[in-house]
C-alpha cells in the first residue's frame, strides 16, 4: 500500500510517501516540505499547499492519505494556519476520492516510538531508522509526514474499516465528536 502522510502547516506543510508492505516493511518513496513565505496573501498561501498536495497526489498516486489531526494548542495563530492547511489537504484528497485518515500526534508518536509522549528528535531518529536511512530527514516537518504515513499505513486502514482496537487517544475523540453530534441533534 502507498500512503501520503501530511503535516499540515501554512509556512510549512511537511508531505511524506511510503509504500508498505503487508509485511510492515517501510520504504520511502518520497519526502519534501511545501513552503510560503508569510508575507503572502492567505489565498495565495492555501493554494500553493493546495497545489502542492495536487502534485504529490498526481506524481505518486497514493492509495491512502494519513493527516495530522490537531488535538489542543494554545497558540490560535497555529491552530487557524494548521487548520486551513488541514482543510485544502483534505479538499484535495477528497477531489481524487482519497479516504483521509486523522491521527492525533500522541498517536503517531505512539505508533513510531511505542511511547505517545516522545519528542521530535526520538520520533525523527525511529523515522529513519524505520525506512533505513542514514540521517533524519530534515526539517522537523518531513520527518513528521513520513511519521503519519507510516502510522496511518500500520494502524489507519484497519481503523477506517473498524477492524482495530482503538487507543485510548482514538477513543476519546470517537466519544468526543459522537457527544458533539449528539448536541448538534438535539439542539
Amino acid at each position: 500500500m502507498r500512503v501520503l502522510g501530511i503535516d499540515p502547516g501554512l509556512t510549512r506543510c511537511g508531505v511524506g510517501v511510503v509504500d508498505v508492505s503487508s509485511t510492515r516493511s517501510v520504504r520511502l518513496v518520497y519526502v519534501g516540505v511545501i513552503e510560503t513565505a508569510p508575507d503572502l496573501a492567505l489565498e495565495r498561501r492555501l493554494l500553493a499547499i493546495s497545489t502542492g498536495i495536487a502534485w504529490v497526489l498526481d506524481e505518486f498516486e497514493p492509495d491512502a492519505v494519513g493527516l495530522e489531526r490537531m488535538f489542543a494548542q494554545h497558540n490560535l495563530r497555529t491552530v487557524m494556519g494548521t487548520a486551513q492547511a488541514s482543510g485544502v489537504a483534505l479538499q484535495v484528497a477528497a477531489s481524487r476520492g482519497l479516504a483521509v485518515g486523522l491521527h492525533t500526534p500522541s498517536e503517531v508518536k505512539a505508533a513510531i516510538t511505542g511511547y505517545g509522549s516522545a519528542d521530535k528528535k526520538q520520533v525523527g531518529a525511529m523515522v529513519a531508522r524505520v525506512l533505513g536511512l542514514d540521517a533524519v530527514p530534515k526539517p522537523a516537518d518531513a520527518a513528521d509526514a513520513l511519521a503519519i504515513a507510516i502510522c496511518h499505513a500500520w494502524k489507519g486502514p484497519a481503523i477506517l474499516t473498524g477492524s482495530a482496537t482503538l487507543t485510548p487517544a482514538q477513543r476519546a475523540w470517537r466519544d468526543a465528536e459522537k457527544s458533539a453530534t449528539a448536541r448538534r441533534v438535539t439542539s
